[in-house]
């Protein structure tokens, strides 16, 4: 095969395995990119979130990642739900409703890595799923996906933004997609004055520390800050009031994907019935959810500070 017939076959595999799009840019360093980073966490909007600042030439440079690499291959993952919370449920982030994305997209990179070293050849490259210093809705622009909407989630002109992002770096060349060049935010400022605690800045710049995704699940303090109190609208675990507002999330369709098929406790414990529910309990169910991240005691703070 040539690089046209490589190019092809991954992003036609990449259908197969449940992937709603796939671009390709080359791998090179993201000097801009490196001055926003630098910049964000000069001014300590990371929080606590130390992972952020660490490996920062690994973040902008994927070529010190992955060594030989050529090519980074961008994936994204629809996991906007068929069904909704009940009213009297504490709000859980959508992306968080079924099984854990790091394992469920996990399994489908690997499957997609093997099936490229059978029928192309033995390269050196890596899957990543939030779970390293990548970049990857700056990725996702430059292989053509999308853009960086002012409340800095990627945003598809067909779909909205509520997709997974992944990437494989690879040091196979393959063929680049242009890379995607309007802003179709214009204007709108609606994830702006819909944030709660006004984490949301101008010039497509959010402040990590004050987001109630931060507070909810990154944060690993036994308190909340209460400056925060009465701003979390029964927000438990993340928050989606900025996806929620925007305008290009009415084109949003429900996943296909199976394994992101929402918990019926999810949708259907009210808050009561969370605090009731025994850490046992909480382990069982939520073994293979997003909502272990914060672990048990997390989810136990959150429920009392969103009811002070």
């Amino acid at each position: 095969m040539n690089i046209a017939a490589h190019t092809e076959f991954i992003k036609q595999f990449s259908k197969q395995l449940g992937f709603d799009y796939c671009g390709i840019a080359k791998a090179e360093r993201l000097d801009d990119d490196a001055k926003r980073l630098e910049q964000w966490l000069n001014k300590g909007m990371h929080g606590s979130m130390q992972y952020m600042a660490n490996h920062f030439e690994l973040r902008v440079d994927p070529t010190k990642l992955v060594p030989g690499a050529k090519s980074i291959i961008t994936f994204m993952m629809n996991y906007y739900p068929s069904a909704k919370q009940i009213e009297q449920a504490p709000k859980i982030s959508k992306y968080a409703y079924g099984k854990d994305y790091h394992e469920v997209i996990r399994e489908k990179l690997k499957a997609l890595m093997q099936l490229i070293k059978e029928q192309i050849g033995d390269i050196n490259g890596r899957g990543f799923v939030d779970s390293a210093p990548v970049l990857e809705r700056s990725w996702a622009v430059k292989s053509g996906l999308g853009w960086v909407g002012k409340n800095g989630n990627l945003i598809n002109k067909q779909n909205g933004s509520f997709f997974f992002i992944a990437t494989i770096i690879c040091d196979l060349e393959l063929e680049y997609d242009a890379p995607f060049a309007k802003d179709y935010c214009g204007t709108c400022i609606k994830c702006i004055d819909a944030c709660p605690t006004d984490a949301i800045l101008p010039n497509k710049v959010v402040d990590g520390s004050k987001c109630i995704s931060y507070f909810t699940i990154e944060l690993k303090d036994a308190l909340i800050d209460e400056s925060m109190k009465g701003k979390f609208n029964n927000w438990m675990f993340g928050c989606d009031v900025c996806q929620d507002v925007c305008p290009w999330n009415r084109f949003s369709k429900a996943t296909t994907e199976q394994q992101f098929t929402p918990l019926p406790e999810i949708l259907n414990l009210t808050t009561s019935q969370w605090e009731e529910l025994s850490e046992e309990t909480f382990r069982q169910i939520f073994k293979h959810s997003p909502l272990k991240r914060t672990k048990f005691a997390g989810i136990q703070r959150n429920l009392k500070f969103i009811q002070q």
